[in-house]
């Protein structure tokens, strides 16, 4: 993340996404596939750690392996196969965007972390370990289990996540870069799916 300073002399938390060049690997029609969507390819990939349908599939589309592939519905009327996109050519400077990606993953944490849970309270009367623990989970003798969805510790992040209504602060063409406000989910150097 990074910020940037708008008309009106304000910052702005931002963040740098690299968006192109992408090239359309496949089209599919409902004739064929049974739905219509355009397969863009992002990311080149050496030929060797690709397996051979895969590169035959790309070879189809006249470009390199690609190391990311997705689906899009739109725009399956106006893009032909092997046509390459840029940022310049889709997005404009205050347009919204949703950005989703695979949130970090946490691994395992207690109610606190995961939950925001308060925790039992101060350490005195008598309490020497119970700081982060979750408390009385509610059941009893009836109904003799633990009700499903009860907030408890366990793995946390490492689930796909959109983030919504992100505002385009500047297209750079020339790097196929966006910059988007806000903070979008994800690692440094993982891929996202940004959709209008």
């Amino acid at each position: 993340m990074t910020s940037v300073y708008i008309a009106d002399g304000q910052a702005l938390a931002c963040t740098v996404i690299e968006t192109g060049p992408c090239v359309v690997t496949q089209v599919k029609t409902q004739e064929i596939d049974g739905y219509e969507a355009v397969q863009l390819g992002f990311g080149d990939k050496r030929e060797k750690n690709t397996t051979d349908p895969l590169v035959g599939h790309f070879k189809k589309a006249g470009t390199t392996p690609k190391r990311k592939v997705v689906e899009f519905k739109e725009f399956t009327d106006t893009l032909q196969l092997g046509q390459t996109l840029t940022a310049g050519e889709i997005f404009v400077e205050g347009d919204f965007v949703d950005v989703i990606g695979t949130v970090k993953g946490r691994g395992f944490q207690g109610v606190v972390k995961r939950h925001g849970f308060a925790g039992v309270g101060g350490q005195t009367h008598g309490q020497h370990n119970r700081q982060r623990h979750p408390g009385s989970i509610g059941a009893c003798s009836f109904p003799s289990r633990v009700f499903k969805g009860i907030r408890m510790g366990g793995r946390m992040g490492g689930n796909r996540v959109k983030i919504q209504n992100l505002r385009v602060l500047r297209v750079i063409a020339e790097q196929n870069l966006l910059v988007v406000s806000g903070s979008v989910p994800g690692a440094k150097n993982s891929f996202v799916v940004i959709e209008k």
